[in-house]
């Protein structure tokens, strides 16, 4: 049986069922000419999303990404140091002398997976390093998924991938220079890794990467002539900075810079398990984004309360027809 075929048998009520209602309107959304925005929070480059995600971008099912400086890389670490990494199935039963051990070995632990310091991040920085002086010495500047797409789209990794790169989102994004925002940068260990190389002294000019407000000012003009031509939705997983910062755009758009003519996002659903009593806004239902100018009254709104490393690649298989 096909997925979308086991999907449509057995997801019948409750979060299944919201998940095939989410989905079949992504499938409307675009079949009626309209193109979706999707934004990735969480550990998703380190759960492999790229296994579904990027034929989701070969195949145009997705026009756009928002991600934390954490999902930019780790896509790229996952493609450098697969054979590297190790999963620690039973996370849950570390100690802390546990934990010491695979400080010691350089193994730096996400849930039940340890990715390789030297082997991965200490590799990309080598290779994003020589790109980050050379637009330093040149004065040019760069947003940080440039970089990251300059240094896929050269070559200069091949020789050390250890997955198909068919898998990996960030060299699909990168083929396609598909619009990419990435909010909180420096929160990432390239962030940090880039903060360190200015103290240094490596890069004299710490704006030689692009970040934050000018990543806002390009999502305001990339948004406006998006929507001139076609309606967006916004599928988000997880919460954070990644889905803050991009649905914010709208009414910044109407309440900051006047543009009553710019049309609101035309479809939203959100993979979460956070809580909304808590006053969590990743946790808030949709129509409180009414409130607050990002959506519409009729807009199409989704909300999948359940685990997004097992929900989005069967929302992802759903619309791709799988």
């Amino acid at each position: 049986m096909a997925i979308k075929e086991f999907i449509k048998h057995h997801y019948r009520h409750f979060n299944a069922a919201a998940l095939i209602d989410a989905a079949e309107a992504w499938v409307k959304l675009l079949d009626d000419g309209g193109k979706m925005f999707l934004t990735m929070g969480g550990a998703m480059s380190t759960a492999e999303l790229g296994l579904s995600l990027a034929e989701m971008i070969r195949q145009d099912k997705v026009h756009g990404i928002c991600c934390t400086g954490a999902n930019l890389e780790e896509d790229v670490f996952n493609l450098v140091a697969h054979d590297f990494y190790e999963r620690v199935p039973n996370y849950r039963d570390l100690t802390p002398a546990d934990e010491q051990k695979l400080l010691q070995r350089h193994m730096n632990r996400v849930t039940d997976t340890c990715i390789p310091e030297m082997e991965a991040m200490r590799r990309i920085e080598n290779v994003v390093l020589k790109e980050w002086m050379r637009a330093d010495q040149a004065g040019e500047r760069y947003f940080p998924h440039e970089f990251m797409y300059k240094i896929l789209l050269s070559g200069d990794l091949k020789q050390s991938y250890q997955i198909d790169p068919k898998n990996s989102w960030l060299l699909a994004a990168a083929e396609k220079n598909l619009p990419m925002f990435v909010p909180g940068w420096e929160d990432s260990t390239l962030g940090n890794m880039y903060a360190g190389h200015n103290i240094a002294g490596d890069v004299k000019m710490v704006h030689t990467v692009r970040t934050g407000i000018e990543y806002m000012m390009e999502l305001a003009e990339w948004y406006t002539k998006t929507t001139s031509e076609t309606p967006l939705g916004f599928f988000q997983i997880a919460g954070g900075i990644a889905g803050d910062f991009p649905i914010c755009v709208v009414p910044m758009l109407h309440q900051d810079l006047q543009r009553d003519n710019v049309p609101l996002w035309a479809y939203f659903c959100q993979i979460s398990d956070s809580t909304t009593s808590f006053g969590s806004y990743s946790g808030a239902v949709p129509n409180e984004k009414i409130t607050w100018g990002k959506l519409g009254e009729e807009t199409p709104k989704f909300i999948i309360e359940s685990d997004a490393t097992i929900v989005a690649p069967l929302v992802f298989s759903y619309v791709l027809g799988w």
